[in-house]
């Protein structure tokens, strides 16, 4: 079986929601995620414009990472309708020491709590089953609702980073999963 062909897995729940692996059959929500005017304007345009390019993205992106790292952007779904509404998870880039938190969703999810709720689960998901120490997040300086959300998650401000290819610097936060980690 190929990665392409996984099945998906339930990496865990909350009350509301249900965060899962990706699979080939998401190609329409990733086409409609990537193409929202908030993922354009503070994550940026991947070039996804055909159910073809959101599967490719799906197999050499997003499916590419859980092998290669363990973990990756998940599927948030409500499970009262099994609808995927958006994506979060952790992302492990080159210029981070440690892996860093993202999240988008389609503009009907955003502002009823859903953002919240699964960062939270997906931040004791990173501390319980993968024991990782530390976590990033990095977003626009503008991009104030993500701010807000990853104050509340208790994020700190760790300054700014310029990441290769980038315009204008980030803002970069962690998170401590571990009292007494020392860095």
């Amino acid at each position: 079986m190929s990665i392409f062909q996984s099945k998906m897995t339930v990496i865990t729940e909350t009350k509301l929601l249900q965060l899962r692996s990706f699979a080939a059959s998401d190609d329409h929500f990733v086409l409609t995620l990537l193409n929202t005017p908030s993922w354009l304007k503070f994550i940026g345009d991947r070039k996804v414009r055909t159910l073809t390019d959101a599967q490719r993205y799906i197999m050499n992106n997003l499916l590419k990472m859980y092998k290669e790292q363990g973990y990756g952007a998940w599927v948030v779904v409500l499970k009262e309708t099994n609808t995927p509404i958006g994506i979060c998870g952790l992302f492990k880039r080159r210029y981070l020491e440690h892996p860093d938190l993202g999240f988008a969703f389609l503009p009907s999810a955003e502002g009823k709590g859903y953002a919240y709720e699964i960062t939270k689960a997906t931040l004791e998901y990173s501390q319980q089953e993968l024991k990782l120490p530390l976590v990033y997040a990095i977003t626009q300086p503008e991009n104030q609702r993500s701010v807000n959300l990853l104050n509340r998650l208790g994020f700190a401000q760790h300054g700014t980073i310029q990441p290769p290819g980038e315009d204008s610097p980030l803002s970069l936060f962690r998170k401590l999963l571990f009292e007494g980690v020392q860095l």
